[in-house]
């Protein structure tokens, strides 16, 4: 499914959405590694079997736009509303609802209207100035289940130098302010969460969570 993509640009000093369709590359790496981040996701989605999706941080819609394909009630978020609109232009273009897509930071989501079964917070956690206060705000609204995913770092950076991107800041993708390894992702999701379980598709890492006992 190809999507309309913000290539690139920023709002309010941010890089929003991505830099190009990896969803809709011919490029055989870059297909060979979102089937890996697919397969991960997908997995993870089926374990949690949720009834709603809310998808914070959708970006142009891809993910979101898949699940309400196959019949899951969904939501996505994002603070820029100029990627929220690329979002409903391409809902819109694939017979979905555009409402479905909402303009809200992370920070500021809703206990009550933005709750879901199942919360995703995909290539998220580098962009926020504040991890934490991020992780405290996905506690109000996870019913059941929550998967981050982020890029593993220091791979990511070493993969992008060995293509040659962003030499000048050591292969650091534009608007990645915090870098993860697999561990320090861990570390940070089990201080709100219970980490469940673990995937590594290259070069991302994923993780399943699911909320602690003293926070239901």
């Amino acid at each position: 499914m190809s999507i309309k993509v913000a290539g690139g640009r920023s709002e309010e000093g941010v890089v929003i959405g991505n830099t190009f369709d990896k969803y809709g590359s011919n490029n055989p790496l870059v297909k060979w590694m979102m089937a890996g981040f697919d397969g991960a996701l997908s997995d993870f989605v089926s374990e949690a079997a949720p009834q709603t999706i809310h998808e914070v941080g959708c970006g142009e819609g891809y993910w979101a736009m898949t699940w309400a394909q196959r019949g899951t009630q969904v939501k996505g978020t994002d603070f820029s509303s100029d990627v929220i609109e690329m979002a409903r232009g391409n809902a819109k273009a694939r017979g979905l609802d555009p409402k479905m897509f909402e303009v809200r930071s992370i920070y500021d989501v809703d206990s009550i209207a933005d709750s879901a079964d199942l919360v995703v917070c995909c290539e998220v956690m580098e962009h926020v100035d504040d991890p934490d206060r991020a992780l405290q705000a996905l506690q109000k609204i996870v019913r059941k289940d929550l998967i981050i995913s982020v890029p593993r770092e220091p791979l990511w950076r070493l993969l992008n130098m060995a293509r040659g991107k962003y030499l000048s800041d050591f292969g650091n993708t534009p608007g990645h302010i915090n870098h993860w390894s697999t561990r320090g992702i861990q570390r940070l999701a089990s201080r709100y969460f219970d980490v469940v379980s673990v995937k590594t598709p290259l070069p991302w890492t994923m993780v399943h969570c699911r909320p602690q006992k003293s926070h239901k």
